[in-house]
């Protein structure tokens, strides 16, 4: 067995990558390296692309491309590409969207697009002083910073504002200059970072050379220049309403009523219970995270946002809020989505180009709009579940196909499983146990 430990691991070629990697950690190598290697693209143009996307690739992984019809955003109708491994999402909100757009469809509003980053520094001296200088130091900080901005300004966009905040009391001699941008349709996170590390050097020069400071306080030192995910301005707004009669069969106006109250009360559980805020949002994500994912977007960056913003009042809420006023069921969702549709791997990458065309190449704004209706496509379909049949019903039929692939089931033992768990409870067990019983009467 060779060492686990390596230097120069990333100077090695893909294929010897593969072989030291396979060659130390898995028990048979050799059908490992073909099981990794079957997922390289055959074309090696495109597989070199992919590998540029990260480091140290020795394989592709695959995770299922998914389209939802139906969904009725703004009077426009979409199909939206879904990419995720979770059995019943792409289901889930396909059938919401069927179910609205019934009912008027999705309404969305963007409320604005504003992205934030920070530059954090110490300066030793009073705060006051460095207030009264900070006039003539944004117009440094633009100045410096024009050669970066400049094609972002033809397009609409650039800096929209920066703020200098005193953060001493909290942490000795630190201060934070908050600079706000409009990213037009690019999500924007490098052009943002380098208009930052400009600024952090820009600081530095005008400290050292104002006139207006004492000399023993000439001087600052940058603790880092970054942007934040948290974006709270970068804000969607979604929701559906309907007669409270409507939301139950033709004819059937009084199970509508006894949904739209149950449905109420499992959001406002959600809205002051953190455990099932959790799981409540989760939801919201998986079909928010999908639409991330097949536009290439940052899913870990709208994630982490979303998350920060639902606990924004110091305690962790639900996303989503559900109000029931004279017989009309309101159901909305509010959430900052910081999203692009052009630049970095939205065109880079050949499916989320494809899936920007199939959402008839959007505008960021637009793209917003139609992620977060997904979102509350998502949560509409599982709450509804949650308050009517059980979510597992759903979720574990679609999950039959898993469960049987994970045993081996042949193709016949499926065409029987899937008829015989029809109208049975799916579990892993009860899967289990049904083939083993039909393979006990199967001839030798």
């Amino acid at each position: 067995m060779q060492d686990k430990q390596i230097n120069g691991f990333s100077k090695k070629s893909k294929p010897g990558k593969l072989d030291w990697v396979t060659g130390v950690f898995c028990e048979n190598p050799a059908e490992a390296q073909a099981e990794f290697s079957s997922f390289w693209h055959p074309d090696e143009r495109l597989q070199k692309i992919i590998d540029g996307f990260s480091e140290n690739t020795i394989s592709n992984f695959v995770l299922p491309y998914g389209i939802a019809p139906n969904f009725l955003i703004n009077g426009k109708t979409y199909a939206v590409p879904m990419v995720i491994e979770e059995s019943s999402v792409v289901a889930a909100a396909s059938s919401a969207a069927k179910y609205w757009m019934d009912r008027g469809g999705f309404h969305v509003q963007v409320r604005d697009t504003v992205k934030l980053g920070q530059v954090h520094f110490l300066w030793s001296g009073e705060a006051a002083r460095l207030r009264a200088v900070f006039p003539q130091m944004e117009q440094q900080l633009r100045t410096d910073a024009a050669y970066l901005t400049a094609n972002m300004e033809k397009r609409g966009g650039g800096i929209t504002g920066i703020e200098l905040l005193d953060l001493s009391a909290q942490e000795p001699q630190l201060f934070q200059l908050k600079a706000s941008f409009e990213t037009c349709d690019s999500m924007g996170a490098n052009f943002i970072n380098s208009v930052l590390e400009e600024f952090a050097s820009s600081l530095e020069r005008f400290v050292e050379n104002c006139a207006e400071l004492p000399e023993n306080e000439r001087r600052v030192e940058v603790v880092m220049a970054i942007l934040s995910n948290y974006t709270p301005d970068c804000l969607v707004s979604a929701w559906v309403e309907c007669p409270v009669d409507a939301l139950g069969d033709p004819g059937k106006a009084e199970e509508g009523r006894d949904m739209a109250e149950r449905f109420r009360r499992a959001v406002r559980i959600a809205q002051i219970d953190p455990w099932r805020a959790t799981t409540h949002n989760k939801g919201i994500m998986n079909g928010i995270d999908a639409v991330v994912l097949a536009t290439a977007n940052d899913f870990r960056a709208v994630e982490a946002c979303a998350h920060t913003y639902a606990a924004r009042d110091g305690q962790y809420r639900s996303l989503s809020d559900c109000r029931i006023e004279n017989g009309i069921f309101h159901f909305r969702l509010d959430i900052p989505l910081a999203l692009g549709s052009v630049g970095g791997l939205t065109k880079l990458h050949p499916l989320a180009a494809r899936s920007l065309e199939i959402l008839g190449h959007p505008s960021a704004e637009e793209l917003m709009m139609i992620t977060a209706a997904v979102g509350l496509a998502q949560n509409f379909a599982a709450v509804r579940s949650l308050v009517t049949t059980g979510i597992q019903k759903g979720h574990m039929r679609m999950h039959l196909m898993n469960i049987l692939n994970h045993i081996g089931a042949a193709e016949a033992e499926v065409e029987a499983a899937a008829a015989h768990f029809a109208d049975q409870t799916v579990s892993f067990s009860a899967v289990r146990d049904f083939i083993d019983q039909l393979r006990a009467v199967q001839p030798a």
